[in-house]
Parts: structure tokens; sequence; C-alpha cells
């Protein structure tokens, strides 16, 4: 939860200073038949408003950070007397991660391997050395081949265990992640509220039909009939969550 709000601080303090600009432009104006622009010339009148703008959401801004500073500093002092790492929230495993979060990660680091390649190495190593994925994993995307709380699912997230925990084994560093790679791709647990769970499935069931697109168009092509039962099933569920 930290992270999840920490990572719409940006949006508040843009909202919340182009209020401030709004409300300053109109004073400003409203004050011009009365007063004129004497007072501050014509320049600084049309400056002030932005000014304003920038200052209060500058501030705003900072004051939030300064308070998710302070509140992750207290999370990870909390979190290393139980043993756990606030940066490295995989360092002990999958447990905390719901398999439809998991779904979306290995979604994103599939649409990453199609869309990118090798142009986008960081964040394709972030994934495997955070979570244990790899290109030769039985998890298909665009249309997906396996759900939450099935067999397949469970699987996977024993193969992607059995990875990290060679990598705990050999002493191979885990990444360290920060809000930068959280508002990227929402790698900190999160808590499946029925909206959270919602969201999440509408946003895999959306990269999926993405990279169907990209692979298959939108023309009539020939597919096998598992294929086409997938990307249906895909399709509808994708409808119903958006409600479209």
């Amino acid at each position: 939860m930290l992270y999840a709000t920490a990572g719409e601080d940006g949006r508040k303090a843009t909202m919340q200073g182009f209020v401030i600009t709004c409300v300053a432009g109109a004073l400003v104006l409203l004050s011009a038949p009365a007063f004129g622009t004497a007072w501050a010339g014509p320049l600084v009148a049309a400056l002030v408003p932005v000014c304003a703008g920038l200052v209060f959401g500058g501030g705003f801004f900072g004051w939030r950070r300064y308070r998710f500073s302070k509140r992750r500093r207290i999370l990870g002092w909390e979190l290393s007397a139980v043993g756990e790492d606030a940066t490295r929230p995989t360092v002990n495993g999958l447990g905390e991660y719901y398999d439809a979060q998991l779904i979306l990660l290995r979604s994103q680091y599939e649409y990453l391997l199609s869309r990118y390649g090798t142009r986008a190495p960081r964040s394709t190593r972030l994934f495997e050395e955070a979570f244990g994925f790899t290109p030769e994993d039985a998890f298909e995307v665009g249309p997906l081949n396996v759900s939450p709380d099935t067999e397949a699912m469970r699987w996977l997230r024993e193969r992607w265990e059995s990875r990290l925990a060679a990598r705990r084994a050999s002493g191979e560093e885990f990444p360290a992640l920060g809000l930068s790679e959280d508002r990227a791709y929402r790698v900190f647990p999160r808590e499946m509220t029925v909206p959270m769970e919602l969201a999440t499935r509408s946003a895999y069931l959306s990269i999926s039909l993405k990279v169907f697109r990209q692979r298959y168009g939108k023309g009539r092509v020939i597919l096998s009939e598992d294929l086409l039962r997938r990307a249906n099933r895909d399709f509808d569920e994708y409808r119903a969550l958006v409600k479209r």
C-alpha cells in the first residue's frame, strides 16, 4: 500500500498545481479591471498564476515524498526485525504474491520480450533476477495458457520458487526494487481486494490481447482450435471486466 499510494503522488501534485494555477489566474483577471496590472506589470502578472501553481504543486509533491521516505524507513526497520527485506520482497520466495499478480508480472515480462527483444535488457533482467522468470517457462501470453488458482499456475510458481532458492543458495544478489520499478511494473505485493483483483486481471488480459494482435493482426487467419478457444476466452473475460 505504501508504494501503491506513493505512485499517485506525481499525478495528485500535478492536478493540485493546475487547480492553483487556474484559481490564481482567475484572481489576476478579476483584479485587472479594478487595479490594472500596474502593481506588477503585464509580464509579471501573467507569471503569477504559473509560479503559484509550481510552488504549490512542488511543495505538495516534496511533502508527500518526505512522508513516503519516512514511512519507508519505518517499514524497513519493521520488516528487518522479522527477517524480511523491504527492498527485495522476493528474497524469501513468492509467498506474498497472489497468482493474479504473478500472471500480470510474467505477462509484462513476456510483452517486453516480444516487443523489444534484447533492447530492454535491464527490465527483462530485473524480472529474471527478482522473480525467477526465463523465456523457456511454460507460460504463454497472446493468448494466455494459465489462470489463477490452477494446477498449471501452481507448477509455474514452484518453478520460479526453485530458481529463487538456487539464487539464494549460490549467494547471488537480488536486485533492489524501489518506487520507480513499482510505478512501472507494480513489483511489490498487493493485497487482492475485489477491485484490485479485477484491475489486475484486466491488465494482464489487455497485455495478452495486445500481443495476440501483434502476432496475428486483425484479419482472418487460420488458428488451431486450442489457440482460438483460449483467445476467445481472454477476449470474453476482458470484455466482461471492462463492461464493453
